[in-house]
């Protein structure tokens, strides 16, 4: 009994030396002003990187929206919905990326072992690279064609074969609707090469034939006179179209060319109105319009 007592206090008296030798050590490792030095160093570091971090968030953001307002401001009919979005959606990718580094920075100051998170990091990059490189081809072009102002919606452009009013520009995808009715969905990375039909004003070009045997010069008075009142009576014709003279000749009619500048897209209704007008009066003075 008493050989137990004693192998227990004995114990007790370890344990309680223990206890104080690990006061006495945390003690002396708080006071020690090395130790304070490099505490106040590594707050400081990572004071200074939050810091860092903020503002080039704070930059960021600032230089996507005044990007989002030059979009809103292009003669181009943007959406304003989706740039916005656009716009957002940039500036949260960016903040991720700067916040990213950003805490890998704060850990490395406190000894973590840095080189198995970024090795993972580039890992994971490689094979969503490998396994996604349409998806990133197409998302990037998406982003190239909205900040760009390539096209927009409402636009009718024509993309290899396919013509028709943009519906929809998407980060993937962009779909067209042809004249006829049927959408085509056309993934960016695809879209090579556009061109635009709504971004500046159209030429009308209309030729108008008349009988050989028809007085020309008379012709050409009366085709002045229609051209121009068309030009008073349409908001589309921006500027007064021109009446460029003989176009060919043939054994049985004479051909005219009249030019007409409008507004974007709107040559194929000019052209409507400048044959129907002309034909008109043509007919009412006496000058058979011939085809």
């Amino acid at each position: 009994m008493d050989g137990n007592t004693n192998h227990t206090l004995a114990e007790l008296v370890q344990d309680l030396s223990g206890w104080e030798h690990f006061k006495q050590t945390t003690w002396n490792y708080i006071v020690d002003p090395v130790n304070w030095t490099t505490w106040l160093t590594v707050v400081l570091k990572v004071i200074i990187i939050y810091a860092a971090g903020h503002i080039v968030n704070m930059i960021t953001r600032r230089a996507v929206s005044h990007m989002i307002q030059e979009r809103e401001k292009s003669p181009l009919k943007f959406d304003p919905r989706r740039t916005k979005t656009i716009g957002k959606l940039i500036g949260s990718l960016i903040s991720s990326t700067v916040n990213f580094f950003m805490i890998i920075l704060i850990l490395s100051q406190f000894g973590f072992n840095l080189a198995p998170i970024l090795a993972g990091a580039g890992v994971l990059g490689l094979a969503i690279g490998f396994g996604a490189q349409s998806l990133v081809k197409d998302v990037i072009t998406g982003f190239f064609i909205i900040f760009e102002d390539q096209f927009a919606v409402g636009d009718v452009i024509q993309t290899g074969t396919f013509k028709g009013t943009v519906e929809e520009i998407g980060i993937r995808v962009t779909r067209i609707r042809n004249w006829t009715g049927e959408v085509h969905i056309i993934p960016n990375g695809l879209i090579t090469q556009v061109t635009n039909f709504s971004s500046h004003n159209s030429l009308a070009v209309v030729d108008v034939t008349v009988a050989y045997e028809a007085d020309l010069e008379k012709a050409l008075v009366i085709t002045k006179e229609t051209v121009l009142r068309v030009y008073e009576s349409s908001d589309l014709i921006v500027k007064e179209p021109v009446v460029l003279g003989v176009q060919t000749v043939t054994n049985t009619d004479v051909t005219l060319r009249i030019s007409a500048e409008c507004r974007p897209n709107t040559q194929a209704d000019i052209m409507r109105v400048l044959n129907l007008e002309l034909m008109k009066a043509l007919e009412q003075n006496g000058l058979k319009k011939i085809g």
